[in-house]
């Protein structure tokens, strides 16, 4: 009887341990609050991408990580949200190429004008190996890059005169990036280049004190610039990145888990970014016509590219191999 008992209690002690599955790993997440800075309106497709991340890292970590986003320059202008994330004091930002060259200069490879042609041309690049090194290299300068998101092709507008050719351009004082290659670009074609902050320029603007500027359809469109230009020629002259960027510090200091939820959302946000634009820049480009913009369209691309030859002479040196590695690439 005691044999037949102990074999009882020892069955029921086997099946019930049987019945058990091994804890699942929960996910190594620490609460915190993350700070995401940009210098646009919430009209912008950087606010899209970073209404996104904030979706997608909020909804993975079941709340235990907050995304605070700050629009409109509310934690200072790009450079300055650069140099916060190189010292920690600021954790991250959807920031513009261009002022990011500051400090890796090689990014500005793709600030090339007329490099790409396409929306998909540029993707092929900046989320291929040639992009993905360059994001990787941003940690040399203590940033750390999610993802490129989308800034997209730039033209001109000025409330001068209508440019269509590159001899129209010569004499206007155009307001571009603290970029070398932009600078480099607009000298090539006789601007009177002006680099400056984009809060600046929109002071610049309304008092007149410089005659244009160069940005995306979406920037155009979302700060209203039909009220201090007249003139929007469709020059396509760059396609420009941006950087879903984040402060290596802070990259640092996430666990495993939270640096794979950080980078899929860096991913989902830079897509969310890239469909906002591609979706919605003919009705916006409609709305700036119908607010007394004059669009001009027949514009010399083969004449534009012509005149910043000497932009590639100057750069090819510099940017050596890298670029020969993108022109190799949208060849295949």
């Amino acid at each position: 009887m005691k044999k037949i008992l102990t074999f009882v209690v020892l069955l029921v002690f086997i099946l019930s341990f049987a019945g058990c599955k091994p804890a699942e790993k929960q996910p190594a997440i620490s609460e915190r609050t993350i700070k995401l800075a940009h210098v646009v309106n919430e009209k912008d497709s950087f606010h899209i991408s970073a209404l996104k991340f904030k979706e997608v890292v909020e909804a993975k970590t079941n709340g235990k990580i907050k995304v605070e986003i700050h629009p409109n320059a509310e934690l200072g202008d790009e450079r300055t949200l650069i140099e916060g994330m190189q010292q920690g004091t600021i954790d991250m930002g959807v920031i513009t190429d261009g002022p990011v060259s500051t400090f890796l200069p090689e990014i500005a490879v793709f600030d090339m004008p007329f490099l790409f042609k396409t929306p998909e041309e540029a993707y092929k690049i900046l989320d291929g190996p040639i992009g993905q090194k360059v994001l990787k290299d941003l940690e040399t300068v203590q940033l750390h890059g999610l993802a490129f998101a989308e800034r997209g092709f730039r033209s001109l507008t000025n409330n001068k005169r209508p440019v269509k050719t590159p001899e129209d351009v010569k004499g206007l004082k155009i307001r571009v990036m603290q970029n070398p290659v932009y600078i480099d670009t607009f000298n090539a074609l006789g601007a009177n280049t002006v680099p400056m902050a984009w809060g600046d320029c929109l002071t610049a603007l309304k008092q007149g004190t410089i005659d244009g500027q160069e940005n995306p359809i979406v920037v155009i469109y979302s700060y209203k610039l039909w009220e201090t230009q007249k003139y929007l020629s469709l020059t396509r002259h760059t396609y420009a990145p941006a950087v879903i960027l984040m402060s290596l510090k802070l990259w640092n200091s996430l666990s495993p888990d939270e640096q794979a939820i950080f980078t899929e959302a860096g991913k989902e946000a830079a897509e969310a970014g890239r469909k906002y634009d591609n979706d919605n820049e003919k009705t916006q480009l409609d709305e700036i016509k119908a607010n007394g913009m004059q669009v001009i369209e027949d514009v010399d691309v083969d004449a534009f590219r012509k005149a910043v030859e000497p932009v590639y002479t100057k750069y090819s040196a510099q940017f050596g191999d890298l670029l020969k590695q993108i022109q190799d690439a949208l060849k295949k």
